[in-house]
């Protein structure tokens, strides 16, 4: 029995290393979009405490959570969890801030929306004259 209760301890010693260092990567990307706890954790529907807790690697963050939480921090699901990024040769996309900003205005109100693809039309329609 000592050598399965040392297992554990082990295991759990892993795990906790595991989320202290996801907490940790959380809190750099969210300083690189120059976001506030405040404002990531309203973003996502939670408290800010309760973000500070995730920074901090105290509690862990709900799987459901990790999609949302890598757009509004413009990088991948692995990118947070610590994985390798297997990057395309050649290929553009996006810039990280026109992601987050996308990804925001798509969850604003259709009105909002609208009015925000009407401006981006009309400067992109100037720049092609």
């Amino acid at each position: 029995m000592a050598s399965l209760s040392h297992w554990t301890y082990a295991m759990m010693s892993q795990e906790n290393a595991f989320y202290i260092a996801m907490g940790k990567r959380i809190a750099q990307f969210r300083k690189a979009q120059n976001m506030t706890q405040t404002q990531l954790a309203d973003a996502l529907g939670i408290a800010q405490q309760t973000m500070a807790h995730y920074e901090g690697g105290k509690l862990r963050i709900p799987v459901a959570l990790l999609s949302t939480l890598a757009t509004l921090l413009a990088v991948s699901i692995e990118e947070v969890i610590g994985e390798p990024v297997k990057t395309a040769k050649g290929k553009r996309g996006p810039t990280p801030r026109l992601q987050r900003q996308v990804e925001l205005i798509s969850q604003l109100p259709r009105a909002k929306q609208k009015f925000v693809m009407e401006m981006l039309d009309a400067v992109i329609q100037q720049q092609a004259s």
